[in-house]
């Protein structure tokens, strides 16, 4: 039987929303996982670095003697990253930090942009901090960090972590939950990345910053700490490919997320900014 007019309709608009809104999830499986070799180079630590899972899946450490990272084999201009991460368990981790992060600081020495997923360690049965950051244009002067508890213990289990990097838009997301988004304004001029970026991840000694401000330093008496990641997804991105409008939906389970596990935004430090950076009038903050 043909299909009513009506019924046209209806189909018609599922589709077209569809197209105008792919969330994180959906983006993570539209995607092909990446092989490690094929998709990465090692950085350093390359003892501490060990492919599992038949390519799919990489394990790295810091020990008294080095910490470990890799890098993407090729750079994208706007794309959507994303993997799974478990992070060390020990009773303590203080000093330690593992990352998950875009930069070009190698081609610009002066000028790099960057965005961080950063997991700083913890003293005495605490739990892992994350932090995140957004640079553009050498603008480490207005560093742009927030930190967050976690409604989980990280290194108990796998978590996806997820970046959407548009020529407009930013998004983190923790679990396929955006937990912050930047938008770019004119104001920000050249404080948004904008320049092709590398994906990097590492595990390294943070001693000086990472935990209580550098008050507590790492103990190589826990060591090794090991960091496990998994389902890596690169994809550069047109408009088409990663839409960066969220949800009714969305924007409410972030709202409910930053209203409980924000700890520090730069966007309400008015010690450090008397007058917030332009993009803080957004409403995700």
């Amino acid at each position: 039987m043909a299909a009513s007019f009506k019924e046209l309709i209806l189909c018609l608009f599922f589709m077209t929303s569809v197209v105008l809104f792919i969330p994180a999830y959906s983006l993570s499986k539209k995607f092909t996982t990446s092989y490690f070799d094929e998709a990465f180079s090692r950085l350093y630590g390359d003892q501490n670095l060990i492919v599992l899972k038949e390519g799919k899946s990489v394990r790295i450490s810091l020990d008294e003697h080095t910490g470990c990272g890799f890098k993407s084999r090729s750079t994208y201009q706007y794309a959507f990253f994303s993997t799974s991460v478990k992070l060390p368990a020990a009773n303590y981790t203080a000093g330690v930090v593992v990352t998950f992060y875009t930069s070009n600081g190698d081609v610009y020495k002066d000028s790099h942009d960057e965005l961080d997923f950063e997991f700083l360690g913890h003293a005495n049965n605490g739990s892992w901090v994350l932090q995140t950051n957004l640079y553009g244009n050498g603008s480490i002067g207005r560093g742009r960090e927030e930190r967050y508890s976690l409604p989980f213990d990280p290194s108990e289990n796998f978590h996806n972590y997820s970046i959407l990097w548009t020529e407009k838009t930013t998004v983190f997301y923790v679990d396929y939950v955006p937990i912050r988004v930047t938008q770019k304004v004119e104001a920000m001029a050249g404080d948004y990345p904008s320049k092709p970026m590398s994906l990097y991840a590492t595990i390294w000694n943070g001693s000086d910053w990472a935990t209580g401000g550098g008050k507590y330093k790492v103990d190589y008496a826990y060591a090794p700490f090991v960091s496990q990641y998994s389902n890596f997804v690169l994809q550069a991105c047109s408009n088409s490919d990663c839409d960066d409008s969220l949800t009714t939906e969305e924007r409410n389970k972030m709202k409910e997320f930053r209203s409980k596990y924000v700890t520090y935004s730069y966007c309400v430090d008015s010690k450090r900014y008397p007058i917030p950076l332009p993009e803080c009038k957004n409403d995700s903050f």
